[in-house]
């Protein structure tokens, strides 16, 4: 095999906007390839910060701060971790020159319900529920009639699940637009109002796009399958357990929505499956936290995809090597430096590996580490990961 003319690999510099877990594997990755790394986050001591070699604490709708630190710091690139950060203060910086990871206005859109839906069943017509917007109590009271009980509310600005209300009946739509909007990111009081539908599995397509020989190309990965018991990640796996047809229309959805938003990154495109529909849920234009599970499946993980296209370095195709599984572990209540039991019996079961990420306190329901397992087929290494979890407590 012939390459071309040697490159100088120089120093560089990335910055990241927001530091938990997902940004403290991408600093890893980073630190690696010799990287100077910055973390950037609301409170002090978040997961990438303990392995940045700076770290900056601020409010992240704070535009002014952001554009103070970048101008200080003068990165090379910029990988927006969290979707809660001032956009408008983004596109600034881009227009500045500075690299945005995936791009300003990717973030901007994932970061809002409203422009993402728009896009993706308006613009780029993937298969999604029924929807509509409300800004208040009466016009969420219509849409629920119009797209019919049970359905659900999400608040225009949100992740991770938080705001999400099913509403049943036509008395519960108040109580539902209130809970749902004091969940929101931001100022905005608009809500979507979704069709509910029943899910049989929801898969995420980690689709990217980096330099190749000068173009952008754009690749996906083999799907990773997960579950959520309520509106947050648990457990996922890999590969998945869907037909061909199902992965492939989830390919190609994936990868409509990600060529329209642009950039160069890795995006994780939330896929609902329901019977005999594929339905394009969400995206976020970052590293996903159902493909923690690449850590222990795949020859390149999704954080390494990552920070490779923040960097404009090759990226083969990835490849399942192993069947893998990962399974969260939550926090039951509020304290501050929290320790952990059992840990010791977790790792004695084989194939099991533990990321514990070093979060200074717990609420109710924080995820505060992973269990990620490596069996014979996804069933095995599914109940190994459950296993090593439940035993994991929280204290």
């Amino acid at each position: 095999m012939e390459f071309g003319t040697p490159l100088l690999w120089n120093a560089k510099k990335l910055m990241l906007l927001g530091s938990g877990e997902l940004g403290k594997e991408m600093v890893i990755e980073a630190q690696r390839l010799g990287v100077e790394t910055i973390a950037v986050d609301r409170y002090d001591l978040a997961p990438a910060m303990q392995v940045a070699h700076r770290k900056y604490v601020v409010d992240m709708l704070n535009g002014d701060a952001i554009r103070s630190i970048a101008k200080r710091e003068n990165p090379d690139a910029i990988i927006a971790e969290i979707e809660a950060i001032d956009t408008d203060a983004l596109l600034d910086l881009e227009d500045q020159g500075i690299r945005v990871i995936p791009n300003a206005k990717a973030v901007k859109t994932c970061m809002n319900r409203m422009e993402l839906r728009r896009l993706a069943a308006e613009k780029v017509k993937v298969p999604t529920t029924a929807y509509a917007f409300a800004s208040n109590e009466e016009e969420a009271r219509k849409a629920c009639k119009d797209i019919g009980f049970p359905c659900l509310l999400k608040p225009e600005m949100s992740s991770s699940g938080h705001g999400h209300v099913l509403v049943k009946s036509e008395e519960e739509v108040g109580p539902g637009f209130r809970e749902s909007v004091s969940h929101a990111r931001g100022k905005s009081k608009t809500v979507i109002v979704e069709e509910y539908v029943k899910v049989d599995t929801e898969l995420t397509v980690l689709t990217y796009r980096h330099m190749s020989n000068g173009v952008v190309e754009t690749r996906t990965l083999e799907p990773i399958e997960h579950q959520r018991p309520s509106y947050y990640y648990v457990e996922s796996w890999h590969p998945s357990t869907v037909s061909q047809d199902v992965i492939e229309r989830s390919k190609e959805y994936a990868v409509r929505v990600v060529n329209e938003l642009g950039g160069l990154g890795i995006f994780g495109v939330e896929i609902i499956v329901s019977g005999n529909r594929v339905l394009f849920s969400e995206v976020s234009p970052r590293p996903h936290d159902t493909g923690l599970v690449t850590l222990a499946s795949q020859d390149i993980s999704e954080f390494q995809i990552h920070v490779r296209a923040a960097l404009g370095l090759p990226i083969p195709q990835a490849r399942v090597l192993t069947p893998a599984a990962s399974h969260v572990i939550l926090a039951q209540y509020e304290t501050w430096a929290p320790s952990y039991l059992n840990l010791e019996k977790a790792l004695s079961i084989p194939g099991v590996q533990i990321r514990l990420f070093g979060k200074p306190s717990t609420y109710d329901k924080r995820r505060m580490g992973v269990v990620l397992a490596n069996g014979n087929d996804v069933t095995e290494a599914r109940e190994k990961a459950r296993k090593a979890s439940s035993m994991i407590l929280v204290k």
